[in-house]
């Protein structure tokens, strides 16, 4: 692809020379794109950047022979802070997601994602826009698992002993408190785990404060 003064330049870093192949192909007709380079590790790809830090986007996988994504996509924010990054990864789990995204990555889309999609992601990115392929969107805007869990019902002396579980008070001088044994405050504490689906009091405390009960 001949370079105009006004293409955007574009750098591909990805493991695989297939994939660098495939998506060369599907660039090279597309005005006002310019690909400049393409690497098969992470620190091949931030050398050139150190060296030629006007690169206006990337396209980066996660997974790479000696880098992952985070680091590079650190390594991009600290020694070219205006180069795009356009996250193209077989990972679909919400958490890595965000990570790059935290990271500093513009748009994050799957490696079955059409051409279509992909070109379109990468022009959004060049417009300073985040860029989500559908699939992605979709995962991102799904309820997590906690979201999906019904805030259970406490009884108002339950909502006591939570309190003071969280305050990290003894069974004994919560019992004390109370003015019940302190076999009633185990059974309080028992029905809190099972209703918070929580395995310790750290991860019932947790939960509480997720829900906004605490």
């Amino acid at each position: 692809m001949s370079a105009n003064k006004t293409d955007a330049t574009l750098v591909i870093v990805d493991d695989h020379p297939i994939v660098i192949e495939g998506l060369q192909s599907l660039l090279q007709g597309e005005e006002g794109l310019h690909i400049v380079q393409s690497f098969t590790t992470g620190g091949a790809f931030l050398s050139f950047l150190k060296e030629q830090p006007h690169i206006d986007i990337v396209l980066l996988d996660i997974t790479l022979p000696d880098l992952n994504g985070v680091e590079v996509c650190r390594e991009i924010k600290i020694h070219a802070p205006d180069t795009k990054i356009l996250i193209i990864s077989n990972h679909n789990e919400r958490s890595i997601i965000m990570q790059m995204l935290q990271q500093g990555a513009s748009g994050y889309l799957l490696k079955n994602a059409s051409g279509d999609e992909l070109v379109h992601c990468i022009h959004e990115v060049l417009n300073g826009r985040i860029a989500l392929s559908a699939e992605i969107t979709a995962i991102m805007t799904r309820p997590v698992q906690n979201e999906l869990k019904q805030i259970p019902h406490l009884t108002k002396r339950e909502k006591q002993v939570l309190g003071m579980i969280a305050a990290g008070r003894t069974s004994a001088s919560i019992a004390d408190e109370l003015c019940v044994s302190q076999f009633t405050v185990e059974t309080h504490r028992r029905n809190l785990m099972q209703k918070f689906d929580a395995s310790n009091t750290a991860a019932l405390i947790k939960m509480a404060v997720e829900q906004r009960l605490l």
